[in-house]
């Protein structure tokens, strides 16, 4: 993928997680698939109209997939846009972080080793 088409979808990403209504149907479908009849339940407060527009953003954004059976919908939360997100934005700073602390730690005790 080239370094615009990869900036266009993470930016559909982070536009899909910058809702909280959004990061709590990925926390839903995180527990177990579910129906899209199960997923407006999960959240009583919108009417079917809104989760299926929020669910829209979080397909665009390829962080839920869904497969018809028969008459249902079934969604999934599809986590490969959040780890490369995670790879590109926090990857090396999570490595340099567990490069530090074993320095410290062989710092700390030169004569165990």
């Amino acid at each position: 993928m080239k370094e615009r088409e990869v900036n266009d979808v993470d930016d559909l990403v982070f536009k899909a997680l910058a809702s909280a209504t959004r990061r709590h149907m990925l926390d839903v479908l995180k527990a177990s698939p579910r129906t899209t009849g199960d997923l407006c339940e999960a959240l009583p407060h919108l009417d079917r109209t809104t989760v299926l527009q929020h669910l829209r953003v979080l397909e665009r954004a390829e962080l839920v997939t869904g497969r018809r059976i028969g008459r249902e919908r079934h969604l999934a939360l599809a986590p490969l846009p959040i780890k490369r997100l995670h790879d590109r934005w926090i990857g090396d700073y999570a490595r340099a972080a567990v490069e530090l602390l074993d320095e410290l730690d062989r710092q700390a005790t030169p004569n165990e080793r």
